[in-house]
């Protein structure tokens, strides 16, 4: 909260910088999972419409998923918060200058286009994800607690249109007792199971 907040980013940007930095390099370089590639060949079956994810590694478009609603944004590109110039991932190290901050060839501060604490998801890619749970015969949950709101509703919308869940992830979660199906093994092993047995 001290540095990942947008106050933190506005009133110190180098310091923003020198902890998110290690951090895009760290997500930069992970490779998708069987997860991933599972619900991409799901996608490609034609048995899911699209992936709504909280995750802002851009895991799911490289395992294959063509239709992310990616409601955190991504680590795939910053803006300029002055005039709005976009730079991809791999170009922000250009942009640091000698304090560490990413500055914009017109002097303007550039954040990376994520959702930080004390900003507001996008309202695009929030009303995407509502329209997709609101015709969703059926919505698998994978790999999350289902606590971090507004997502953590979606199942809610699904559920009032006569929808069900599927919840597939370790631990408990609010939506366990409302779960036509409820896989509490790793997520990997559980979608793959899933997939060979369709």
């Amino acid at each position: 909260m001290e540095v990942a907040h947008i106050d933190a980013f506005r009133r110190d940007p180098a310091r923003f910088w020198g902890f998110y930095r290690q951090r895009l390099q760290m997500l930069g370089d992970k490779e998708p999972n069987g997860a991933h590639e599972a619900l991409a060949e799901l996608e490609r079956r034609g048995l899911l419409d699209a992936v709504i994810t909280q995750n802002i590694d851009t895991l799911h478009t490289k395992g294959g998923s063509e239709r992310v609603v990616e409601v955190h944004g991504s680590i795939r590109n910053a803006s300029c918060q002055s005039c709005g110039a976009e730079y991809a991932r791999e170009k922000i190290e250009q942009l640091l200058g000698e304090d560490g901050a990413a500055v914009c060839g017109c002097g303007g501060d550039v954040k990376p286009n994520v959702v930080l604490f004390g900003e507001l998801l996008p309202d695009e890619a929030m009303a995407e994800a509502e329209a997709l749970a609101m015709r969703a015969d059926l919505m698998l949950c994978v790999g999350s607690s289902l606590e971090v709101y507004p997502v953590a509703g979606l199942p809610f919308v699904t559920m009032q249109r006569g929808g069900r869940i599927a919840v597939i992830t370790k631990g408990p979660t609010p939506f366990d007792g409302d779960a036509t199906v409820r896989m509490d093994g790793d997520v990997v092993a559980d979608l793959e199971a899933l997939l060979a047995a369709i």
